[in-house]
Protein backbone atom coordinates (compact mmCIF):
# COMPACT_ATOMS: atom_id res chain seq x y z
CA UNK A 1 0.00 0.00 0.00
CA UNK A 2 1.21 3.21 -0.98
CA UNK A 3 -0.02 7.10 -0.48
CA UNK A 4 2.09 10.06 -1.75
CA UNK A 5 0.41 13.48 -2.31
CA UNK A 6 2.83 16.79 -2.18
CA UNK A 7 1.01 18.34 0.92
CA UNK A 8 0.37 15.46 2.91
CA UNK A 9 3.10 13.00 4.54
CA UNK A 10 4.68 9.82 2.37
CA UNK A 11 3.35 6.44 3.63
CA UNK A 12 4.21 2.88 2.67
CA UNK A 13 3.47 -0.24 4.29
CA UNK A 14 4.26 -3.87 3.62
CA UNK A 15 3.74 -7.09 5.47
CA UNK A 16 4.78 -10.63 4.91
CA UNK A 17 3.71 -14.27 6.60
CA UNK A 18 7.48 -14.21 7.13
CA UNK A 19 8.98 -17.92 5.58
CA UNK A 20 7.86 -19.95 8.61
CA UNK A 21 4.16 -18.92 9.03
CA UNK A 22 1.01 -19.89 7.02
CA UNK A 23 -0.60 -16.89 8.11
CA UNK A 24 -0.13 -13.16 8.75
CA UNK A 25 -1.60 -11.91 12.67
CA UNK A 26 -0.20 -8.47 11.97
CA UNK A 27 -2.78 -5.75 10.69
CA UNK A 28 -1.72 -2.45 9.90
CA UNK A 29 -3.78 1.15 9.15
CA UNK A 30 -3.44 4.66 8.44
CA UNK A 31 -5.27 7.90 7.04
CA UNK A 32 -3.05 10.01 5.62
CA UNK A 33 -5.34 12.96 5.38
CA UNK A 34 -5.06 12.84 9.64
CA UNK A 35 -1.86 12.15 9.78
CA UNK A 36 -2.95 8.75 11.53
CA UNK A 37 -0.55 5.49 11.44
CA UNK A 38 -0.86 2.08 13.40
CA UNK A 39 0.53 -1.28 13.60
CA UNK A 40 -0.25 -4.37 15.92
CA UNK A 41 0.75 -7.62 16.18
CA UNK A 42 -1.67 -10.12 17.43
CA UNK A 43 -1.47 -13.25 19.22
CA UNK A 44 -3.91 -15.76 19.97
CA UNK A 45 -4.75 -19.52 18.96
CA UNK A 46 -6.38 -20.22 16.06
CA UNK A 47 -7.40 -16.77 14.11
CA UNK A 48 -7.21 -14.59 17.62
CA UNK A 49 -4.17 -12.76 16.36
CA UNK A 50 -5.48 -12.06 12.95
CA UNK A 51 -8.86 -10.47 14.62
CA UNK A 52 -6.97 -8.77 17.49
CA UNK A 53 -4.68 -7.27 15.19
CA UNK A 54 -6.90 -5.70 12.89
CA UNK A 55 -9.58 -4.60 15.96
CA UNK A 56 -7.26 -2.85 17.43
CA UNK A 57 -6.49 -0.79 14.13
CA UNK A 58 -9.52 -0.15 12.92
CA UNK A 59 -10.92 0.65 16.76
CA UNK A 60 -7.98 3.20 17.41
CA UNK A 61 -8.17 5.08 13.99
CA UNK A 62 -12.01 5.40 14.14
CA UNK A 63 -11.87 6.82 17.59
CA UNK A 64 -9.64 9.34 16.95
CA UNK A 65 -10.84 10.40 13.58
CA UNK A 66 -14.96 10.75 15.68
CA UNK A 67 -13.23 12.03 18.82
CA UNK A 68 -14.40 15.58 20.21
CA UNK A 69 -12.18 18.81 19.66
CA UNK A 70 -12.78 19.40 23.56
CA UNK A 71 -10.52 16.51 24.33
CA UNK A 72 -6.91 17.11 24.00
CA UNK A 73 -4.95 14.50 21.00
CA UNK A 74 -3.05 12.84 24.14
CA UNK A 75 -5.99 12.42 26.21
CA UNK A 76 -8.62 11.52 22.27
CA UNK A 77 -5.41 8.33 22.02
CA UNK A 78 -5.49 7.47 25.44
CA UNK A 79 -9.18 6.89 25.41
CA UNK A 80 -8.31 5.46 21.46
CA UNK A 81 -6.49 2.52 22.87
CA UNK A 82 -8.80 2.08 26.04
CA UNK A 83 -11.44 1.31 23.68
CA UNK A 84 -9.65 -1.07 21.55
CA UNK A 85 -8.44 -2.76 24.80
CA UNK A 86 -12.26 -2.95 25.00
CA UNK A 87 -13.25 -4.39 22.09
CA UNK A 88 -10.85 -6.75 21.71
CA UNK A 89 -11.52 -8.11 25.31
CA UNK A 90 -15.38 -8.10 24.61
CA UNK A 91 -15.13 -10.04 21.36
CA UNK A 92 -12.83 -12.75 23.30
CA UNK A 93 -15.50 -12.65 25.70
CA UNK A 94 -18.30 -13.77 23.10
CA UNK A 95 -16.47 -15.88 21.50
CA UNK A 96 -14.97 -19.25 22.96
CA UNK A 97 -12.78 -19.60 20.21
CA UNK A 98 -11.27 -16.31 20.56
CA UNK A 99 -10.06 -16.66 24.52
CA UNK A 100 -6.64 -15.62 25.39
CA UNK A 101 -6.16 -13.34 22.37
CA UNK A 102 -4.38 -10.03 22.55
CA UNK A 103 -1.83 -7.56 19.97
CA UNK A 104 0.75 -5.47 20.41
CA UNK A 105 0.30 -1.74 19.02
CA UNK A 106 2.08 0.94 17.70
CA UNK A 107 0.27 4.30 16.47
CA UNK A 108 2.08 7.36 15.39
CA UNK A 109 0.18 11.04 15.38
CA UNK A 110 1.48 13.70 13.26
CA UNK A 111 0.25 17.26 13.54
CA UNK A 112 -2.60 16.22 15.93
CA UNK A 113 -3.16 20.05 17.41
CA UNK A 114 -4.45 22.78 15.23
CA UNK A 115 -2.00 25.37 17.24
CA UNK A 116 1.05 23.36 16.57
CA UNK A 117 1.14 21.68 12.85
CA UNK A 118 4.99 20.38 13.95
CA UNK A 119 3.75 18.47 17.09
CA UNK A 120 3.37 14.68 17.08
CA UNK A 121 2.17 11.37 19.05
CA UNK A 122 3.47 8.16 19.46
CA UNK A 123 1.78 5.57 21.78
CA UNK A 124 2.40 1.93 22.00
CA UNK A 125 2.07 -1.28 24.26
CA UNK A 126 3.72 -4.35 23.67
CA UNK A 127 7.03 -5.10 21.10
CA UNK A 128 6.08 -3.15 18.18
CA UNK A 129 8.17 -0.35 17.92
CA UNK A 130 8.71 3.07 16.45
CA UNK A 131 11.82 4.50 15.10
CA UNK A 132 12.99 8.18 13.78
CA UNK A 133 15.55 8.51 10.85
CA UNK A 134 16.68 11.88 10.91
CA UNK A 135 20.11 13.89 9.72
CA UNK A 136 21.26 10.01 8.68
CA UNK A 137 20.90 8.76 12.72
CA UNK A 138 18.36 6.44 13.30
CA UNK A 139 16.59 7.02 16.90
CA UNK A 140 14.94 4.10 18.48
CA UNK A 141 11.20 5.70 20.05
CA UNK A 142 10.10 2.97 22.31
CA UNK A 143 10.87 0.51 24.50
CA UNK A 144 9.86 -2.83 24.57
CA UNK A 145 7.10 -3.64 27.31
CA UNK A 146 8.92 -7.22 27.15
CA UNK A 147 10.07 -9.22 30.14
CA UNK A 148 12.99 -8.96 28.64
CA UNK A 149 13.54 -5.50 27.54
CA UNK A 150 12.93 -4.66 31.05
CA UNK A 151 16.10 -7.42 32.33
CA UNK A 152 18.23 -5.37 30.30
CA UNK A 153 17.38 -1.72 31.44
CA UNK A 154 18.08 -3.57 34.82
CA UNK A 155 20.97 -5.09 34.16
CA UNK A 156 20.30 -8.39 35.31
CA UNK A 157 20.84 -9.63 31.10
CA UNK A 158 23.12 -8.36 28.43
CA UNK A 159 21.95 -8.18 24.91
CA UNK A 160 23.58 -10.96 24.21
CA UNK A 161 22.48 -13.16 26.56
CA UNK A 162 18.62 -11.53 25.72
CA UNK A 163 19.28 -12.93 21.81
CA UNK A 164 19.25 -16.93 23.13
CA UNK A 165 16.76 -16.58 26.31
CA UNK A 166 13.46 -18.37 25.93
CA UNK A 167 11.70 -16.05 27.23
CA UNK A 168 12.62 -13.25 24.20
CA UNK A 169 8.74 -13.21 23.15
CA UNK A 170 7.10 -13.07 26.71
CA UNK A 171 5.62 -9.48 26.51
CA UNK A 172 4.54 -7.38 30.01
CA UNK A 173 1.46 -5.01 28.08
CA UNK A 174 -0.89 -5.14 25.12
CA UNK A 175 -3.92 -4.72 23.91
CA UNK A 176 -6.93 -7.29 25.19
CA UNK A 177 -5.04 -9.13 27.72
CA UNK A 178 -5.83 -7.23 30.75
CA UNK A 179 -9.12 -4.82 31.97
CA UNK A 180 -6.83 -1.74 31.01
CA UNK A 181 -4.08 -1.53 29.41
CA UNK A 182 -0.87 1.11 30.39
CA UNK A 183 0.49 2.37 27.00
CA UNK A 184 3.66 4.58 26.65
CA UNK A 185 2.75 8.23 24.86
CA UNK A 186 5.41 10.38 23.66
CA UNK A 187 5.30 13.54 22.64
CA UNK A 188 7.73 15.27 19.94
CA UNK A 189 8.11 17.81 17.14
CA UNK A 190 8.23 16.95 13.98
CA UNK A 191 10.95 17.87 11.12
CA UNK A 192 10.99 18.14 7.38
CA UNK A 193 12.08 15.19 6.14
CA UNK A 194 11.73 13.36 9.22
CA UNK A 195 11.19 9.33 8.30
CA UNK A 196 9.33 7.11 10.84
CA UNK A 197 9.50 3.03 11.05
CA UNK A 198 6.70 1.27 12.97
CA UNK A 199 7.38 -1.86 12.88
CA UNK A 200 6.39 -5.81 14.26
CA UNK A 201 8.96 -7.75 15.68
CA UNK A 202 9.45 -10.01 13.07
CA UNK A 203 11.44 -7.37 11.28
CA UNK A 204 13.63 -6.66 15.06
CA UNK A 205 14.34 -9.62 15.43
CA UNK A 206 15.71 -10.38 12.51
CA UNK A 207 17.31 -7.60 11.13
CA UNK A 208 20.13 -5.31 13.70
CA UNK A 209 19.34 -1.69 13.87
CA UNK A 210 22.59 -0.91 12.09
CA UNK A 211 20.69 -2.90 8.66
CA UNK A 212 17.67 -0.89 9.62
CA UNK A 213 19.73 2.67 9.75
CA UNK A 214 21.05 1.70 5.94
CA UNK A 215 17.75 0.67 3.66
CA UNK A 216 16.58 4.08 6.02
CA UNK A 217 19.24 6.00 4.72
CA UNK A 218 18.76 5.25 0.54
CA UNK A 219 15.04 5.47 1.71
CA UNK A 220 15.80 9.10 3.04
CA UNK A 221 17.50 10.12 -0.02
CA UNK A 222 14.69 8.93 -2.23
CA UNK A 223 11.35 10.14 -3.93
CA UNK A 224 9.86 6.54 -3.71
CA UNK A 225 9.78 4.92 -0.04
CA UNK A 226 8.41 1.69 -1.75
CA UNK A 227 11.65 0.03 -2.49
CA UNK A 228 12.36 0.77 1.05
CA UNK A 229 9.58 -0.83 2.54
CA UNK A 230 10.33 -4.21 0.64
CA UNK A 231 14.03 -4.17 1.20
CA UNK A 232 12.96 -4.35 5.10
CA UNK A 233 10.75 -7.17 4.94
CA UNK A 234 13.06 -8.98 2.56
CA UNK A 235 16.48 -8.36 4.87
CA UNK A 236 13.63 -10.06 7.31
CA UNK A 237 12.72 -12.71 5.71
CA UNK A 238 16.64 -13.70 4.22
CA UNK A 239 17.73 -13.46 7.82
CA UNK A 240 14.98 -16.22 8.75
CA UNK A 241 11.36 -14.85 8.36
CA UNK A 242 10.47 -16.87 11.92
CA UNK A 243 7.33 -14.40 12.07
CA UNK A 244 4.82 -12.34 10.58
CA UNK A 245 6.81 -8.61 9.41
CA UNK A 246 5.41 -5.55 9.02
CA UNK A 247 6.99 -2.33 8.12
CA UNK A 248 5.27 1.21 7.93
CA UNK A 249 7.13 4.49 6.90
CA UNK A 250 6.18 7.56 6.81
CA UNK A 251 7.82 10.34 6.23
CA UNK A 252 7.01 14.22 6.82
CA UNK A 253 7.14 16.56 4.04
Amino acid sequence: MSTNQASLPQAVAKTSNGRLRDHNEDAFGLRLDRGIFVVCDGMGGAAGGEVASRLAVDTVIDHLLAHSTDVSPREALHQAIANANRAVLDRADGDPGLSGMGTTLVALLLHPSAGDPSAGLIAHAGDSRCYLFRHGKLFRQTRDHSLIDEQIRLGTITPEEAEHSPFRSVITRAIGTQPSVSEEILEFLAQPGDLFLLCTDGLTREVPEDEIARILSIAAAAANLEPAAWRLVESANQAGGRDNITCLLVRVP
